[in-house]
């Protein structure tokens, strides 16, 4: 009997080989959920929204962000991590939870480089150090005596342990040799609003949400990340100009599926990325935003690859050397 079942095996084998372009050709035939392991009105969730419109009318299918938070990040991951390996659940994240996490994390339970899928490149964005107006700071010189007083020093605050806000404090501190005040938050909207109150003194997040926050004149931006100043705030110099060339952090977010979706469904999504980021809306609203799309040559699923080892190499040299841990 044995030869029965090894030709039953092989016939279903034969099948899903069958079925695998097939199911390709059609994908997708429902709506797809792309999953932000992040509150709502930050960063990575208005990067998101814009992409999933553009997407959804690629794909022909809506395509849902939902807000799944909790352990920096960790749980969303792991939620698309353990999905149906069909493409319908997708991750929207970004350095943090797609490298750092690894290093921040011992018990994380999986690793980004295997159990994840690479679809691409979203967005690179600067990050902006902010301070309450409340502070008396005016700028980053002002700043960094403020970090040396032993009295009374800095409350940093960053929207929860391993987000990308997170990092760029202890990333700062490292590289400017200062010790400030840990404050965490339950996502980066409660943190700027303490920031706009004057609870706490200082913030790190991307443009996205910090470019509004200084033009409205909420708050003051001290620097930003980059080579060159930006055209939306002209006024704020980078880190370079201000006298701390070694802090140079910017964020990449991506979009990436389960490790086990079929290669013909991954290489759709990856095309409808690329249309998106193509999109003349998209580009002008992430402009506004100083929110940069990958050039040409690394967008799709390889450059996100080779980025994302790049960076848990690069991130854990930083997050080792100050034994940062998040559980």
């Amino acid at each position: 009997m044995d030869w029965v079942a090894r030709a039953i095996g092989g016939l279903a084998a034969l099948g899903m080989l069958a079925a695998t372009p097939a199911v390709a050709q059609t994908f997708p035939t429902r709506p797809v959920t792309l999953v932000v392991a992040a509150a709502a009105g930050g960063t990575t969730d208005v990067l998101a929204r814009l992409v999933a419109k553009s997407m959804s009318e690629d794909l022909k299918q809506s395509v849902v962000v939902e807000n799944v938070v909790g352990g920096g990040a960790t749980v969303g991951t792991r939620r698309v991590v353990r999905a149906d390996p069909d493409g319908y659940q997708l991750i929207f994240g970004n350095m943090g939870s797609l490298a750092a996490n690894v290093w921040l994390f011992p018990n994380l339970g999986f690793d980004p480089r295997k159990d994840l899928a690479p679809i691409g490149v979203v967005a690179d964005v600067p990050m902006v150090l902010a301070v309450s107006n409340k502070s008396g700071v005016k700028d980053l010189k002002g700043f960094l005596a403020k970090l040396s007083e032993k009295e009374r020093g800095v409350n940093f605050a960053h929207a929860g342990p391993a987000t990308t806000t997170h990092l760029a404090c202890v990333t700062f501190q490292y590289v400017t040799d200062t010790k400030a005040t840990d404050i965490p938050y339950r996502g980066v909207g409660p943190a700027i609003n303490d920031l706009l109150a004057g609870t706490v003194d200082a913030l790190f997040d991307q443009t996205v949400t910090m470019i509004p926050l200084h033009t409205s004149g909420g708050a003051r931006a001290l620097a930003v990340t980059g080579k060159t100043r930006l055209p939306q705030i002209p006024d704020v110099p980078t880190f370079a100009e201000a006298g701390v060339p070694k802090f140079d952090l910017s964020v990449w977010n991506a979009i990436a599926a389960p490790a086990a979706t079929p290669k013909p469904v991954l290489d759709r999504l990856e095309a409808s990325l690329k249309a998106a980021l193509a999109d003349p809306e998209l580009q002008k609203r992430f402009a506004d935003l100083a929110a940069q799309v990958p050039a040409a040559d690394q967008q799709g699923a390889e450059p996100l690859r080779a980025l994302i080892a790049k960076d848990i190499d690069r991130l854990g040299t930083v997050i080792k050397a100050v034994g940062l841990k998040a559980e």
